[in-house]
Formats: structure tokens, C-alpha cells, sequence
């Protein structure tokens, strides 16, 4: 699959800067600001990394067990919400791959490859894709999740966790170089698109009717 998304090196970074002038021309390219500046030290950098790298699949897998487990409609929405924001991720990833700020020569730090070998056991080069930079799954998918748990928890802190979540992953991809702004807007728009197409659907097939749509 990486093979079929990835595109060309040369393909990646001339779209890169077609991101980078879009993202000037909307007064958001402060990438490189927002890592000098918020993860300077070692130690934010290195709790940054951390977000990155277990706040993604470890936390899309708890989650969607525990969603299937207590509230099953939430975790059909969410599920099917990410399956189809995945699909369409994957036909922009072939048709408009972009190298990220640690691959585009901004002079970013890959954060997460220089201080962090977890991050290869968890997501082995090669099934990753490099240049599927636009949009930021990470962010869509946590958004996802995020929503799904403070609609689904009776405990209020575990709503302001789910409220965290994509907050604290949207900060991460930035900081560690792996996205740009523009690629955490997107990510959040198309999920959130899906999240509602796909209770659009559920409510037309009758399968719920969901307090919030």
C-alpha cells in the first residue's frame, strides 16, 4: 500500500511548497517559530515525541475496544467515520503527496527520529508512508476518537479527555516536524465531515436516533 500512495521525492516537495506558500498566503506557515519556540528544551520535545507516538494507534485501539464494548452505536460512527476518512486520505495521498516540514528543507528538526526508536516498532518504515503529509491523519483520527469519547463517558474527566486529545496530537505533529498547520486543518475537516456524513447515514437507515448529530 505505501508503494501505491507514496509518489515521487521530487513530486512531494515542489507540493510541499505549494503547501507552504498557501499556508503564507493565509498568514499560517509558523511552523518553525512554534518548534523553536514551544519545544526547545529536550524535555517538551521529548513529551511532544511521546504524544506523537502513543497517543495514535495505542489510542485508537483502546478506544474503539472500549467504544465497542460500552456504547456500540458511537463505536459503528466512529469506526465507519474512520474507515472512510482513511479511503479518501489514501486517493489524496496518491494524487497530492507533500514531504513534510522535517523533509522539505525548512530546517526542522525530526524530533521523533532523532530522539525516539519506539516510533519504529510501532510504525515500520516500510509501511509508512512519508510523504502522506496532506491530510493529517493523525490529528482526523484522533479527532475522531476524542469526539466518540465525550459523547460515549459518563465521567466528565474522561470527556476532557477526549477534548484533549486532538488538541494535545494537533500541537504534537507540528512540533515534531511531521505536519504543517494546513495538513492538521484538513486532517480535522475531513473526519469531522465523515463523523457527520456517516450519522447522516446511520439516522436515514434508522439505526439510531443520536442526541448528537
Amino acid at each position: 500500500m505505501r508503494h501505491l500512495t507514496e509518489g515521487s521525492v521530487g513530486q512531494a516537495v515542489a507540493n510541499a511548497d505549494r503547501v507552504v506558500d498557501f499556508e503564507r498566503a493565509l498568514g499560517l506557515h509558523h511552523e518553525q517559530w512554534l518548534q523553536s519556540t514551544l519545544a526547545g528544551s529536550p524535555a517538551v520535545s521529548t513529551f511532544f515525541n511521546w504524544i506523537y507516538i502513543w497517543g495514535h494507534w495505542p489510542v485508537i485501539a483502546v478506544t474503539l475496544v472500549w467504544l465497542a464494548r460500552n456504547n456500540p452505536v458511537v463505536y459503528l460512527r466512529a469506526r465507519n467515520a474512520m474507515i472512510i476518512s482513511g479511503v479518501i486520505g489514501m486517493v489524496i495521498f496518491a494524487s497530492f503527496p507533500v514531504a513534510p516540514p522535517r523533509l522539505a528543507g525548512m530546517g526542522m528538526v525530526d524530533t521523533v527520529t532523532v530522539s525516539s526508536h519506539a516510533y519504529r516498532v510501532l510504525q515500520p518504515p516500510m509501511f509508512t508512508n512519508q510523504y502522506a503529509a496532506v491530510p493529517s491523519l493523525h490529528v482526523g483520527w484522533d479527532l475522531l476518537m476524542g469526539i466518540a469519547i465525550a459523547i460515549a463517558a459518563r465521567r466528565l474527566w474522561v470527556r476532557v479527555l477526549g477534548v484533549v486529545m486532538p488538541v494535545a496530537m494537533t500541537l504534537a505533529v507540528i512540533l515534531t516536524a511531521n505536519h504543517y498547520i494546513l495538513d492538521a486543518m484538513a486532517g480535522a475537516a475531513l473526519t469531522t465531515a465523515c463523523w457527520f456524513g456517516v450519522g447522516w447515514w446511520m439516522r436515514r437507515r434508522s439505526l439510531t436516533p443520536l442526541t448528537v448529530s
